[in-house]
């Protein structure tokens, strides 16, 4: 096998490898998308995945790929990335996603996916081959997402409290249980228009870094878009169904009217951080509005010890998921 041969089958392990990242996103995800409207009982937990892959998909025809340039071109210095740092951010999302997902906890796959650029960076080269600005964007907006969401989540359900004041729980009950499917399809939407992005980037940088495609080219390949996209909806279809529990029953008790205006909540926080091109996690995101719609309530209707673990996973993620990278760079130099 010539060297030539021998690059293309590492290129095309590698790009494998972040499909099978982006099928992982989708799984570990999916309690994003169907914890709300499956713990009110709206849809079946088989219904739910597959509405919530449906609108994953669908969402490669709404949304620019801006999130995609951010991780492709503004997070690490042009020249930096190799197959070695490819690796090693891969081989850190992928393991600290597994982690999570065994033990039910919601963190972000997208912050492990930064996490792992950023820590096999700098084993290659140091911090100063990031690019500060992109870094902050992500870790500001690490807060920014589910204060957001909180915010939104709460005065959705504020404002539907008092149009609805008069109404019998019955009939707020039936209308809701309508309205949250529209609700969840655009949670779901926001979703893989944001997660899928951040897979298509890292392809992309891989396929600048390997001399398949061009730095100046302002799109990637129409096959890297497709085949993102595909794979994060086929990993929602599949389900994390110990996440599902702690997002959908361990956090407040909802009812549809509470599902709909955290899923509405969390969706308008995705689609305006997507058109602004920030990676943001969508379990900070959903996470905060599911609070925020059972804070209106009381404050006791929150269980904070749960919610505060989560918060601990999240400041964890980054740092965790940087340091298996780093390994992982060390070890893919004496493979490839």
């Amino acid at each position: 096998m010539t060297n030539t041969q021998a690059a293309l089958w590492v290129v095309i392990l590698l790009v494998a490898l972040a499909l099978a990242f982006d099928f992982m996103n989708g799984f570990h995800d999916a309690a994003n998308s169907i914890a709300t409207v499956v713990s009110t009982g709206v849809l079946k937990p088989g219904q739910a995945v597959l509405f919530a892959a449906v609108f994953n998909v669908i969402a490669i025809f709404v949304f620019q790929l801006s999130v995609a340039a951010t991780i492709g071109k503004g997070i690490v210095q042009p020249g930096v990335v190799d197959i070695h740092v490819v690796f090693g951010a891969l081989l850190g999302g992928i393991t600290w996603n597994f982690l999570t997902w065994y033990y039910g906890i919601p963190s972000s796959s997208s912050h492990a996916l930064i996490g792992g650029i950023v820590g096999a960076v700098i084993a290659k080269s140091g911090a100063g081959s990031l690019i500060a600005g992109g870094i902050w964007k992500t870790v500001v907006f690490i807060f920014v997402s589910p204060l957001l969401g909180f915010l939104l989540g709460s005065l959705m359900m504020l404002l539907v409290s008092h149009l609805f004041r008069r109404a019998t729980p019955s009939r707020v009950d039936g209308w809701f249980r309508r309205l949250q499917l529209v609700s969840a399809g655009a949670y779901s939407l926001g979703h893989g228009g944001n997660d899928a992005q951040k897979t298509i980037g890292i392809i992309w940088l891989l396929l600048i870094a390997t001399g398949y495609i061009g730095a100046a080219d302002k799109m990637p390949p129409t096959w890297v878009v497709v085949s993102c996209y595909l794979a994060i909806g086929l990993g929602t279809l599949f389900g994390g169904w110990r996440i599902v529990k702690t997002m959908g029953q361990k956090i407040t008790k909802l009812r549809p009217v509470g599902g709909f205006c955290a899923e509405t909540g969390g969706a308008i926080t995705l689609f305006l951080a997507t058109g602004l091109g920030i990676p943001v996690s969508t379990t900070h995101t959903i996470t905060g509005a599911i609070v925020g719609v059972g804070s209106t309530h009381r404050a006791s209707a929150v269980r904070w010890g749960v919610a505060g673990n989560i918060v601990w996973a999240w400041i964890f993620t980054i740092p965790a998921s940087a340091f298996i990278a780093a390994i992982a760079y060390w070890v893919s130099l004496q493979i490839f």
